[in-house]
């Protein structure tokens, strides 16, 4: 059974950074992309990152773009994303999801296996 934990949310203020974690099991890991989503109070879901399977592309939302990172350690099963100079609009709930394939898809139907999710908040 597919199993995702995330870890390393917390309160941090504007211009800060955290390092989000992913421990995966119960699948091949080094066989699914995968994504980074967030769902701030009163919003959907919004997919933040995503990478491929092999680490060989990956995706970026624009308001993101230059200050997140997403990366993969296929040997740990883990999935990370490094977040900097963080602004109180980034306060949302960071889960980690499972790709369909090996390729990245912007689609969060498309992400059949989810976190239960980390707290983000930036505030002063």
């Amino acid at each position: 059974q597919d199993r995702l934990v995330e870890s390393g949310g917390g309160l941090v203020q504007p211009g800060g950074s955290l390092r989000l974690s992913c421990a995966a099991s119960g699948f091949n890991f080094d066989l699914y992309s995968m994504g980074w989503f967030r769902r701030a109070p009163g919003k959907a879901s919004e997919l933040v990152a995503a990478i491929t399977s092999n680490a060989d592309n990956s995706y970026y939302t624009d308001s993101v773009k230059g200050r997140f990172t997403i990366a993969r350690d296929n040997d740990l099963n883990t999935l990370y994303l490094e977040m900097k100079d963080l602004k109180p609009e980034d306060t949302a709930l960071y889960s980690c999801a499972k790709g369909q394939g090996p390729l990245c898809s912007l689609a969060p139907n498309s992400y059949p296996a989810w976190g239960q999710g980390t707290q983000v908040t930036v505030s002063s």
